[in-house]
């Protein structure tokens, strides 16, 4: 985007993708499952994907909802799954892994980010599950990741910008702090005033319109379909260009 300000966009869509690229957004984390927080995407996701938009890439790579406590066999999913990326052309994943009582498991993470090379590795919000959200981010540096997307231990990042802005100090320039969850255009420029952070992390979500004719809405199960709002990730970006010039 503009030097070291970027904005990333969470897509359950294949259309958001596109609209993330058209619309001047630096990255996108896929995912499937929105109304449990984002789970690894489809083999069909990622490579439609990755050959429509040639911005950042960053599939999720968690193979479950829920903690971030996995057992042997969902780590040897999370293996296989970071090797489709790889072999897909990926920039990077997004991942987070965790022990029992919450903080990381620096071990295995390790090990993610030695499979995922030469792929970069986003840490997810695993680190606002964590009982020390200080402890974590160094546990996380050690692991060699190269960003952190959190709320700053908050359900929403504009909670906590006091937080944030002690982690972005904390970070330095060994990794970077991402905030996500509750972005939007309205306080992007405002949290990133607030806490020095560079790169943001917003879904922009909404329901897109249903084009089937006939539903039964006795079916509970049934579900949206959601993208992003074109409108506010171009507002996002733009507000962002303002916050730049404004700051020079």
């Amino acid at each position: 985007m503009i030097d070291n300000l970027k904005l990333e966009i969470c897509a359950f869509h294949i259309d958001t993708c596109v609209i993330a690229e058209r619309c001047g957004a630096d990255r996108v984390e896929l995912c499937d499952n929105p109304v449990e927080g984002g789970t690894t995407p489809s083999y069909g996701a990622i490579k439609q994907a990755r050959e429509k938009i040639s911005i950042q890439l960053y599939p999720i790579i968690r193979p479950r909802a829920g903690n971030f406590f996995y057992s042997d066999e969902e780590f040897a999913m999370m293996r296989d799954d970071i090797e489709i990326c790889r072999q897909l052309g990926c920039d990077g994943i997004s991942v987070g892994i965790s022990k029992l009582n919450g903080e990381i498991d620096i071990e295995r993470f390790k090990q993610i980010v030695e499979w995922a090379g030469p792929m970069g590795v986003t840490c997810n919000r695993v680190i606002d599950n964590a009982p020390d959200i200080f402890k974590a981010l160094e546990d996380i540096i050690s692991c060699g990741c190269e960003r952190v997307l959190t709320s700053g231990h908050k359900t929403a990042a504009p909670e906590a910008t006091e937080i944030l802005q002690q982690m972005v100090l904390q970070a330095g320039n060994r990794i970077i702090i991402m905030p996500g969850a509750g972005v939007k255009s309205s306080n992007i420029a405002a949290l990133r005033n607030a806490t020095g952070a560079n790169e943001f992390h917003s879904s922009a979500r909404k329901i897109a319109p249903n084009p089937v004719t006939y539903i039964n809405e006795a079916v509970s199960d049934y579900g949206h379909v959601y993208i992003a709002d074109e409108t506010e990730v171009r507002a996002m970006v733009d507000a962002l260009k303002i916050s730049h010039s404004q700051i020079r």
